[in-house]
């Protein structure tokens, strides 16, 4: 059985908007300030790596789409971000032109479990992660923390979720800290 895993950069103040600036956010590109080093591009890899699909919401899956296709590298992440599954869960998407994507409803998410063996990984898509987050559909939380505080921006965590999660991992990679979290049982 499958598990879903998020994926987030996110900051200090929990600011996960815009880490590569391609979204018009005034204070987007932030992650592009730190170095992660060796160790955090391998932790990234192994991630996408460990996964059978992709799970993501419509915005991320836009960008992703505009952008992956067109992509090649010598380590295969293009080629594993192209060839995986993707489940895009949307009311609008209709037709989507990414190979290997289909489109789903929030209430189809848990039963993606059943049908993958290994991680479905969910990268970026906010809300979806907030609507998964408020229906304990998380299994695993990969929080890649950058040392900055923005401010302003979207975060993490809607307005009063609480959830308590257990440190099963942390390490430094190059400027930031990478965490591995799974919900703490009751």
């Amino acid at each position: 059985m499958g598990k879903i895993v998020v994926t987030e950069f996110i900051t200090l103040d929990g600011v996960v908007e815009d880490p590569g600036g391609a979204e018009g956010f005034d204070r987007g590109g932030w992650a592009f300030r730190f170095e992660r080093g060796e160790e955090g591009d391998r932790f990234k890899l192994d991630e996408l790596f460990a996964a059978d699909a992709q799970l993501l919401g419509r915005r991320t899956y836009d960008g992703f789409a505009a952008a992956w296709p067109s992509r090649e590298d010598p380590m295969g992440f293009a080629d594993a971000m192209n060839s995986m599954p993707k489940f895009v869960v949307s009311s609008s998407l209709k037709d989507p032109a990414w190979n290997n994507t289909s489109v789903i409803g929030l209430d189809e998410v848990a039963g993606l479990r059943e049908r993958v063996e290994r991680d479905i990984l969910v990268a970026g898509s906010i809300e979806l992660v907030q609507g998964l987050i408020a229906n304990d559909l998380v299994d695993e939380l990969h929080l890649m923390v950058f040392p900055v505080v923005l401010g302003a921006g979207k975060r993490l965590f809607a307005e009063g979720d609480e959830k308590a999660f257990e440190t099963v991992d942390s390490r430094r990679t190059g400027d930031v800290t990478t965490l591995t979290l799974v919900p703490r049982s009751s």
